[in-house]
């Protein structure tokens, strides 16, 4: 399951995980609290902005080369560019000032992280254990002369699903990183599974917007998103040459987050985009 319906609402399971663990650790640091001490839901909610920031910031600086070139995209958090490890330190680091410097916070506030933190920790493992085990579905779709296509026909080589439609903005907007990737990955199969268009209109974008995309598949009926948990475009699936999933992404991919998601491949693979040779004059 990539993503969970509470109402009209989708979300990704990762956030909503987040979420939880932020509101787990706002209520035991709140009955803590009651007990002794000093409700700790502000300096709480602080130190969650302050672990994004800092996730953001460390993502943004592991990748700099890929957002020198447009600073701007720095600010936009819809590629998904954290890095989870350093929101943690941040938010330990900031924790630890907020103790030292206000003694009656330190039992509730350290219950409240502890839980919280925990939480998040083995959620995020069981989902990644699940994830990991899910293999390549055994499913066939159709390419635009309606010849049958089966995704078992592509193992053998890392393989990268994005689902899509002409109808979604963030699905237009990574359409030419995605286009760059079949160059720059040549390792690397993408295919473009389009979400309940027919290939007429899907061939009309193609030409209007002058991308050219090696592999367009059709599913007409969503049953590709069904089987892999996905209510929301854009989604891209990650798949090592074995067919087991290795990383998916719910929402726009800039070419940092898309080259985080390709280092979820096997290291043996030694994917790496490839670098024109220069010449001697």
């Amino acid at each position: 399951m990539l993503t969970v319906n509470l109402g009209p609402l989708t979300i990704a399971l990762d956030h909503l995980l987040l979420l939880c663990a932020l509101g787990l650790a706002t209520l035991v640091g709140w009955r803590v609290a009651r007990r002794g001490g000093d409700n700790p839901e502000a300096a709480l909610f602080r130190l969650f902005l302050l672990g994004l920031l800092c996730a953001r910031l460390g993502f943004v600086a592991r990748y700099w080369s890929m957002y020198a070139e447009d600073p701007v995209q720095i600010i936009d958090i819809r590629d998904g560019g954290f890095l989870p490890w350093a929101g943690l330190v941040a938010v330990l680091l900031g924790a630890a000032w907020y103790a030292w410097r206000q003694a009656s916070l330190r039992r509730p506030l350290g219950w409240g992280l502890f839980s919280g933190t925990l939480f998040w920790l083995l959620a995020s493992w069981a989902s990644h254990l699940y994830e990991q085990g899910t293999q390549l579905p055994d499913l066939a779709l159709r390419d635009a002369q309606g010849h049958s296509v089966a995704l078992h026909s592509h193992r053998g080589r890392p393989l990268v699903i994005n689902l899509w439609a002409t109808w979604c903005p963030p699905c237009r907007r990574e359409m030419p990183v995605l286009q760059q990737a079949q160059h720059d990955y040549p390792d690397v199969t993408f295919l473009f599974v389009n979400q309940g268009e027919t290939p007429q209109i899907v061939t009309n974008f193609l030409a209007t917007t002058g991308l050219n995309l090696s592999h367009v598949l059709f599913d007409t009926g969503g049953q590709l998103a069904q089987q892999v948990g996905s209510m929301a475009l854009p989604t891209t699936l990650f798949y090592d040459a074995e067919g087991r999933l290795v990383g998916s992404h719910l929402g726009e991919l800039s070419r940092a987050s898309l080259r985080h998601a390709l280092e979820s491949f096997d290291r043996d693979t030694a994917l790496a985009p490839t670098v024109p040779a220069r010449t001697t004059p």
